[in-house]
């Protein structure tokens, strides 16, 4: 077997895992949904959302609102439309902080059209939700800097990287933007303080070039005060326990 198709076999077990890993995390949420108080703060996406600690961190910074994480790791915005339902509308939260499509940044799986596909499918997913929760104030979160040069690399993880460039990332932005004009929604950028000289990823936030670790995520959510209600001073003093 050549180091060709060793790694193409590799990929394959792993997207089947991560599938199974998808199916469980929506029959969890479907459930915890039906649970759930309705009207609350929404925060959905892919693996960059599901990694944000955002539930934990609004506790600490005094949001008495229920706030909730339906992120699920691996999503494509084929993935967020199928289970829209899930991921979604079936809470009717009042404000939602939207981040999808980064697993649609590859030509391994869409091709030369994938910018094209991404902005077709967000856009549908704009549509739906404008029909369905009308009540929503929705917010189209720009995609996250990336790092195309952390020494510890691993293959797998350049070949994540291949279609997320740094420019690819911003065109993509720009149509979201366009997108949330459109529908009359929300197009925010918290990045500040994530980047690095080069706009790159910080190094010591960076998990694999793409994912980030929870210092990162403390930065976004003191970027997101003001649309979740809350000053400077609430989020830090309570952050830092004062």
């Amino acid at each position: 077997m050549t180091e060709k198709e060793m790694m193409d076999k590799f990929m394959q077990q792993m997207m089947e895992r991560m599938k199974k890993e998808q199916e469980t995390k929506v029959k969890n949420y479907k459930t915890l949904n039906a649970l759930a108080k309705k009207g609350g703060i929404l925060f959905t996406g892919s693996s960059l959302m599901e990694q944000f600690p955002v539930c934990e961190m609004a506790v600490s910074a005094g949001i008495d609102e229920p706030v909730y994480n339906r992120g699920i790791g691996g999503t494509t915005t084929d993935d967020f439309l199928r289970e829209i339902d899930t991921v979604l509308l079936d809470l009717q939260p009042k404000k939602v902080f939207i981040n999808i499509g980064t697993n649609d940044m590859t030509d391994r799986v869409y091709g030369d059209g994938w910018k094209d596909h991404l902005e077709a499918n967000y856009e549908k997913i704009l549509q739906i939700a404008k029909e369905k929760i009308p009540q929503a104030e929705i917010y189209c979160m720009a995609y996250y800097p990336v790092n195309h040069h952390l020494p510890w690399a691993e293959e797998w993880s350049k070949g994540m990287l291949k279609d997320r460039t740094l420019d690819n990332i911003a065109e993509m932005n720009a149509r979201v933007k366009a997108l949330a004009e459109k529908y009359g929604y929300h197009y925010i950028d918290v990045n500040e303080g994530l980047t690095d000289e080069n706009g790159e990823q910080k190094q010591e936030f960076a998990i694999d070039g793409v994912h980030m670790l929870a210092a990162a995520y403390e930065i976004v959510f003191r970027n997101l005060r003001l649309y979740l209600g809350l000053s400077i001073g609430d989020v830090l003093g309570k952050l830092i326990g004062k």
